[in-house]
Order: C-alpha cells, then structure tokens, then sequence
C-alpha cells in the first residue's frame, strides 16, 4: 500500500464534517500541529475530538476552538485553554472530562478490541454516575468503555515509508495508543527514512496501524506553561 502523501493537507482531504478524531500529544508537545492547522484550513465543522489535552488559546487545539470546528470534546486537562471555558459555559460544546488513565486505557482497549473494562478510578464520584459497578474480590470497580475513533492524527519523531513509527521521549504518551484506536491513522514525522532502516527494536507503532503518513517542517513546538526558577 503506497501511504506516502505530499503534504498535511492531502492527508486531510477526506477527513468530513462530525468526525470522530483524536489528536496525539500530551500538553503541547507530541501534537500533530501540521495536522491541525490543515484541518482549521479545511474548516470542517461539528467534529467530535479526543485527546489528553485542548491545546492554548492560539495554538494547536485552541486554533481549531477558535474556528468553531469542535463540537463535543472528550478529554482529561483542559485547564490552559480559557476560550474552552466560555463555551462550556455558553453551551457552545460538549464537554466530558476521564481520568487521565482512565483515557489512555479506554483508547488502549479501542485499539485492542476490548469493549468494556473495570477500573477502582471514579468511584463514588460523579465519574461513577450511570455506569455499571461490579464487585471483584471484595472490592468495587466501575465499568468503563473503549474508546474509538474516525479518524487518528499523530505526531512521531521518525517515520519510514511502511508506516513504521518511532516517537521521542513525552510525545509517547498517547500517540502510539491512538495510532491503534481508528480506523484511519494519520502520522506526520519529523524525519522520513526508506522502509528497512529503522532498528526494529525501537519501533513503537508497527506500519499496519497507519494509513497515511508525511514528512513534516517546521515545527514551533511550543512550551505550554513556562517555569524558570528565581535567580535569588
């Protein structure tokens, strides 16, 4: 299968109104940025996102909040994003928060064919509201789903032309589990490399997982929260 495409928009050519789609990343880094801002270009409407994070006002996520494009989101941190807010508020989207591991596995479990698992986390919160509980050894869990989606968008450090990925250091989170949840992958790398050369061990995302993949250039790979220590 030739997955190679010429550019982020290609990619997203198909990608239609009320997707369903999740976005790699964790905070800011490991975000397919080339990915998104092609969809804000597109400017598909009503899509349906997943992802750990929403981006800031004015970068990744937060370009796709301000064009309008969202409008139900699934998430665990949506603390640096002020624009989320006042459209929660507003009842301008739909929003539900999971527990950030609760979300990694119900993505895990969508890429694994696993329907239905039972996790301690939420219990007797409102987290646990409506969901089924089950006792396991004496002890309480909460029935969760899988999650899936339309589509994939995924950052990786290093691609070849198989699909196969490798992702670096924090960009990890995520990214590989959601390249295995939809049934369309789209992977944007760093550095695309010929099929064979890339050390089998090291990679993360086998290529059967991804359907369409591009080199990328340029990224701003921003630092969401700032921290430096006083100089006293």
């Amino acid at each position: 299968m030739h997955k190679l495409v010429e550019s982020a928009d290609h990619a997203v050519r198909d990608i239609p109104d009320s997707a369903t789609i999740m976005l790699g990343g964790f905070g800011l880094c490991g975000i397919p940025e080339l990915l998104i801002a092609a969809l804000v270009r597109k400017g598909v409407r009503g899509l349906h996102t997943i992802s750990n994070n929403m981006g800031v006002d004015g970068f990744g996520m937060g370009l796709m909040l301000e064009a309008g494009m969202i409008g139900s989101h699934t998430g665990s941190y949506v603390g640096e994003n002020k624009l989320l807010e006042q459209k929660v508020i507003r009842g301008e989207l739909d929003l539900t928060l999971v527990p950030q591991g609760t979300l990694a596995e119900r993505i895990r479990a969508g890429g694994a064919g696993i329907p239905a698992f039972f996790t301690p986390t939420g219990l007797g919160t409102p987290v646990a509201e409506g969901k089924e509980i089950r006792e396991f050894e004496g002890k309480h869990y909460v029935m969760e789903r899988w999650l899936r989606a339309d589509f994939a968008l995924v950052k990786a450090w290093k691609g070849d032309r198989a699909g196969n990925l490798i992702y670096r250091k924090t960009a990890r989170n995520f990214n590989p589990m959601m390249a295995t949840a939809a049934k369309v992958t789209i992977a944007e790398v760093e550095q695309l490399v010929d099929t064979g050369t890339l050390d089998p061990d090291a990679i993360v995302t086998p290529g059967i997982y991804v359907q369409r993949l591009f080199e990328g250039h340029s990224y701003e790979k921003r630092i969401e929260r700032r921290m430096v220590r006083s100089a006293t």
